[in-house]
């Protein structure tokens, strides 16, 4: 049990990066999120999101548990929700179209800037819940941000 847990919470190993392992988590969700939003749109990227947040919660309480540490930078399942949660209202642009292929780098930029940035309801999930729960949320409140900048954005240009 505590081996699929790693595997899941670390994305199959991105986590294990020696260096900038949420940015490695990060970009290794973007081609999973464009398979999602190109063949299914929003309902595609959504599930994404919302699969890897409950798996997510489960794995990294599975690892966090018998540890003092309660967010181990490994843990990156947490980016997998976060990131592909931005591209949600988006989804429908991007579903069978590559002509919008710049929303996956704008994405990626801003979701990495509103989960280290951490401003309001992204850094009480990171300060106040020490748990699985805190782990996984302080990034789908920074993919929440970005998804709105994003969308903006991709209607103005």
């Amino acid at each position: 049990m505590n081996k699929l847990a790693k595997l899941l919470a670390t994305y199959f190993g991105l986590g294990l990066s020696p260096k900038a392992p949420g940015t490695v988590g990060s970009l290794g969700t973007l081609p999973l999120a464009a398979v999602a939003a190109y063949f299914y749109g929003t309902a595609g990227v959504l599930t994404i999101s919302l699969s890897a947040f409950f798996i997510g919660v489960w794995a990294t309480h599975q690892l966090i548990k018998n540890q003092e540490e309660k967010d181990p930078s490994m843990v990156v399942i947490d980016e997998v929700a976060g990131q592909s949660l931005t591209f949600t209202l988006v989804g429908n642009y991007l579903q069978g179209n590559w002509n919008f292929w710049y929303a996956y780098l704008i994405g990626f930029a801003l979701f990495r800037l509103f989960d280290i940035v951490k401003m309001g309801p992204v850094k009480w999930a990171d300060s106040k819940l020490k748990n699985a729960w805190g782990v996984m949320l302080d990034d789908m409140f920074a993919g929440c941000f970005a998804a709105v900048v994003l969308l903006v954005v991709i209607t103005k240009i």
